[in-house]
């Protein structure tokens, strides 16, 4: 198909974005491509270092889409290789360093999750460790030489550590740098990413002119808070809401935000038009309305996003059954009992919980209930003729056990 005209690619291009650098070099990129007629190389580096994609990543993955929706080609780089250095950004120690396999294992279910967002059918997948692991420490010292220390203690979080006198080990420069070097394999006109990596994709600019490469334009995206509206949505935080999340989930986890972030998850969690986020703005200042009716809507926007609306229904009707009724599930597992088993094996069974040591970490939390009242024994042992038992986990995790 044709391409848009740079305007109209411009208009899309901006929309929800923190910063374009520099827009005017955008511009002329997209005039290229237009006369050529050829699509621009749009770059999204992803650290494999955990396998679970939440609603925070799909504010730079829209935006993905967006270009490869404008016609140009998306390349998600996929950093294996870089996973076993550990991305220091925004953190006052280095990251757990991975190995290649526990990476390349964690990127198959980030690109198998990233689908809901983006077209898999023009999408690129490369692995940066298809060229950086071919590099000796000859080609090493010669990209380390195209930059200096000076600059790279410019970045905050190096700046910040080394003032605390907190170590920074040598291989985390070469972090930006390796990243740096897939923007020059690729040939990348643009880079994506959110504001905590612009270090990262500065020095993909730099380096690529070091190589003779016409340098990316780089667009970075806001960061979205999770749901406890203070860090920036992370599963190290436990205040995410994961893509692959069950409805009743996703709906229930919405329902808890701060009235506060319910424009910003209009903006970057639904993609909201601007007249519906000023709309729900207005909303906010009427004092007549409750905003947990605004969140109910927005719950619902976002369900209704990932499966459709008659599942985005149903989600709000089992929060209601379960949060506004107080009453327990129409569709509640059974889990029936052949023999004595403890609770935290019955749980794991029907994978309610993951392990042994997150149920033992829920019941420390006063998390797992049996007939409402709280079990506080991990080792709490269910007897055949015990009768039906009810067994919560959380908020919204139910299990019938029968005796």
């Amino acid at each position: 198909m044709p391409f848009l005209p740079v305007d109209d690619q411009l208009e899309i291009i901006s929309k929800g974005t923190e910063e374009v650098i520099p827009l005017q070099d955008l511009r002329h990129k997209l005039e290229f491509s237009i006369k050529k007629n050829k699509p621009l190389v749009i770059k999204l580096g992803c650290d494999p270092s955990r396998p679970d994609l939440h609603i925070g990543h799909s504010v730079v993955l829209q935006k993905l889409r967006d270009f490869q929706d404008l016609g140009h080609q998306a390349i998600l780089v996929i950093g294996d290789f870089t996973a076993m250095i550990g991305d220091p950004s925004e953190r006052n120690k280095t990251r757990p360093q991975l190995t290649l396999e526990e990476a390349k294992s964690n990127a198959e279910s980030y690109i198998e999750q990233s689908k809901v967002i983006l077209d898999v059918k023009t999408l690129k997948v490369l692995f940066n460790s298809t060229w950086l692991n071919k590099m000796n420490f000859s080609d090493v010292i010669k990209m380390s030489s195209k930059y200096t220390v000076a600059r790279m203690i410019e970045r905050d979080d190096f700046t910040k550590r080394f003032e605390s006198k907190i170590p920074i080990s040598m291989h985390e420069f070469l972090y930006p740098l390796a990243q740096a070097m897939d923007s020059v394999e690729i040939r990348s006109d643009v880079e994506l990413g959110g504001t905590d990596q612009k270090f990262n994709l500065l020095v993909g600019r730099d380096l690529q002119r070091e190589y003779d490469q016409e340098p990316q334009s780089i667009i970075t995206l806001p960061l979205l808070e999770g749901t406890d509206g203070i860090e920036k949505m992370s599963k190290s935080y436990d205040n995410y809401i994961a893509l692959d999340d069950s409805p009743e989930d996703m709906y229930g986890k919405l329902m808890s935000i701060k009235d506060s972030m319910i424009c910003k998850y209009y903006k970057l969690a639904v993609f909201a038009d601007k007249e519906k986020v000023l709309s729900v703005e207005n909303q906010l200042k009427d004092t007549s309305i409750n905003p947990r009716d605004i969140k109910r809507d927005l719950a619902k926007d976002l369900v209704a996003r990932y499966y459709d609306k008659d599942i985005a229904l149903k989600a709000e009707q089992a929060f209601d059954q379960i949060f506004v009724k107080k009453s327990i599930p129409d569709d509640i597992s059974v889990f029936i009992l052949e023999e004595d088993s403890t609770i935290l094996e019955i749980l794991m069974s029907e994978s309610l919980i993951e392990s042994k040591a997150e149920g033992k970490r829920l019941i420390g939390q006063n998390a797992i209930k049996i007939d409402g009242e709280v079990c506080s024994d991990p080792g709490h042992i269910f007897s055949k003729g015990s009768g039906d038992l009810i067994v919560k986990v959380g908020k919204r995790r139910f299990l019938k056990i029968s005796g």
